[in-house]
C-alpha cells in the first residue's frame, strides 16, 4: 500500500513551516490525515488445506496418467473409438446431412497398389518402431518407418477414400514384436546405434514393433463425414487422425488397455480421484475467498 504524506516544509493549510518543530505540530493536528493510494482492506486468506487438496489432486492427475502410459494403455483413443457410433460405408454413403460427431465406420479394404511385404503380403500401411535400451534404462528410436498407400473402405452398398498417412497411433491391429541384442541389428541400424552408443554408451537390447494393416482386413475407422457439393459423402481425419483398427471392437479394447490390464482400472482410479481432488479444491478455494471478502 502506498502512502502519500505532506511535505515537511508545507503545512496541510499553504503555511510555511519553520523546521522539525512545526513538522510535530503539523502532523500533531485532527486535520492531518494519511492519504492513501488504495484504499481497501488486505486480501483475504485462502485456507491452506484447500489450496494443499487442490495441489494433490493435480499430482494425483499427473501419477496416474504417468501410470497409464507406463503400463502401455491407450486410454484416449479406447474412448474415442467406442464412444463414437457405428455405421456401416452404405449407410455413411446413403447419408443426406453430415453428423455433427465423428463415427466409426466399419468396411473391408480395396487397394490397387498395395505395398508387398517380404513374405508377399498385400498391405496398406506397415510402421515399423525400433529402438535400443541404453544402459539407464532409457528406449531410444534407430528407427521410424511408415509406409502407406489410400485404399477404398468399402461394403456391398458403397465406398470411401481413406488416406492411412492421416491415421493416429498406434495402429490398432496385433503387433509383431522382436526383442534381442543391439549387435542383432541389420546393418542399416549400425550408424543409429553408433550414435546413441557414443552419447549414453552401449546399448544392453533391442527391440522392433512392427503394426500393419493388411487388405484382407476388416477396419474399423473413426473419421468425420463431410459432405461435398453433390452431396456426396467422404470420410475425413478427425482432429488427432483417423483412429484405424483391424480388430473387433471388444478385441481393440482389450488391446489398447495394454499389457497390464489388470493395473489399469487402478491408474484410472488415482486420476478420477486426483481430478475430484482439484476440482473440490478449486471450488472450495474460490468460495472461500468470496466470503471472506
Amino acid at each position: 500500500m502506498t502512502e502519500l504524506w505532506l511535505a515537511s516544509g508545507t503545512s496541510k493549510f499553504g503555511e510555511r513551516s519553520g523546521g522539525p518543530g512545526s513538522t510535530l505540530q503539523t502532523l500533531a493536528r485532527p486535520a492531518y490525515r494519511r492519504v492513501t493510494a488504495i484504499d481497501s482492506g488486505a486480501m483475504p486468506a485462502v485456507p491452506l488445506f484447500l489450496v494443499g487438496g487442490a495441489l494433490l489432486g493435480a499430482l494425483l492427475m499427473a501419477l496416474g496418467a504417468s501410470w497409464m502410459y507406463a503400463i502401455g494403455a491407450r486410454p484416449g483413443l479406447g474412448r474415442r473409438l467406442a464412444g463414437a457410433r457405428g455405421i456401416s460405408v452404405g449407410e455413411v454413403s446413403r447419408l443426406r446431412a453430415a453428423p455433427s460427431r465423428a463415427v466409426r465406420v466399419a468396411g473391408r479394404v480395396r487397394c490397387t497398389d498395395p505395398l508387398l511385404a517380404p513374405d508377399g503380403e498385400r498391405l496398406v500401411a506397415f510402421h515399423r518402431d525400433v529402438e535400443v535400451q541404453s544402459s539407464n534404462g532409457h528406449w531410444r528410436t534407430v528407427e521410424r518407418l511408415r509406409e502407406t498407400r489410400s485404399f477404398e473402405l468399402w461394403d456391398h452398398a458403397g465406398s470411401l477414400a481413406v488416406d492411412p498417412a492421416q491415421a493416429a497411433e498406434p495402429l490398432i491391429s496385433i503387433p509383431l514384436v522382436w526383442e534381442g541384442r543391439p549387435e542383432e541389428l541389420s546393418a542399416e541400424h549400425a550408424s543409429g546405434v553408433a550414435r546413441i552408443a557414443a552419447e549414453e554408451g552401449p546399448p544392453v537390447a533391442a527391440r522392433a514393433v512392427t503394426r500393419t494393416i493388411s487388405e484382407v482386413d476388416r477396419l474399423l475407422v473413426l473419421a468425420e463425414v463431410h459432405m461435398d457439393g453433390r452431396s456426396a459423402a467422404r470420410l475425413d481425419p478427425p482432429r488427432g487422425g483417423f483412429v484405424i483398427s483391424s480388430l473387433e471392437l471388444d478385441a481393440a479394447m482389450r488391446l489398447l488397455g495394454g499389457p497390464h490390464r489388470r493395473q489399469l482400472p487402478v491408474a484410472i482410479g488415482v486420476l478420477a480421484f486426483g481430478g475430484l481432488l482439484l476440482v473440490v479444491g478449486v471450488l472450495a478455494s474460490l468460495a472461500s475467498w468470496i466470503a471472506a471478502r
